[in-house]
């Protein structure tokens, strides 16, 4: 699995919403198609991952300090992930992080940081845009 593909997973992106409407029932195929009644399939939303609200609670049963908000370090500690420079190099080279960024830390740290919100948002969490903009 990818890092940012655990970062989804740890954030309980790809599982089934708790109020998520059931499967439509199995359509018996072989009855008569002018007996079996066709009930058209409403679209079935996206979930929504709360992120601000996860983190936040993963930071306030945390001992250390950590602004997930603001740092990508302490983001990935919250996740209970590796935070070394070689991992989040890792991260930033899977995201497609421009090389100028990668030979400066801090740099690099900022874009990833802006870049993982950005690509929680855009599969479904919900993050404010002040976040990553």
């Amino acid at each position: 699995m990818s890092l940012f593909g655990t970062i989804l997973s740890k954030l309980g992106f790809g599982h089934p919403a708790a109020d998520a409407a059931p499967p439509p029932p199995p359509v018996d195929t072989a009855a008569p198609a002018a007996i079996v009644p066709q009930t058209p399939v409403a679209p079935v939303a996206m979930s929504s991952v709360d992120v601000v609200t996860k983190l936040d609670a993963l930071a306030a049963a945390d001992s250390q300090k950590l602004n997930w908000k603001v740092s990508i370090v302490d983001l990935l500690k919250l996740l209970g992930l590796d935070s070394s420079l070689d991992t989040r190099k890792q991260l930033a080279t899977e995201l497609g992080c421009p090389a100028d960024a990668m030979g400066d830390s801090a740099h690099m740290n900022m874009w990833l940081h802006k870049t993982v919100l950005q690509k929680l948002a855009e599969n479904g969490g919900n993050v404010p845009k002040e976040l990553y903009a």
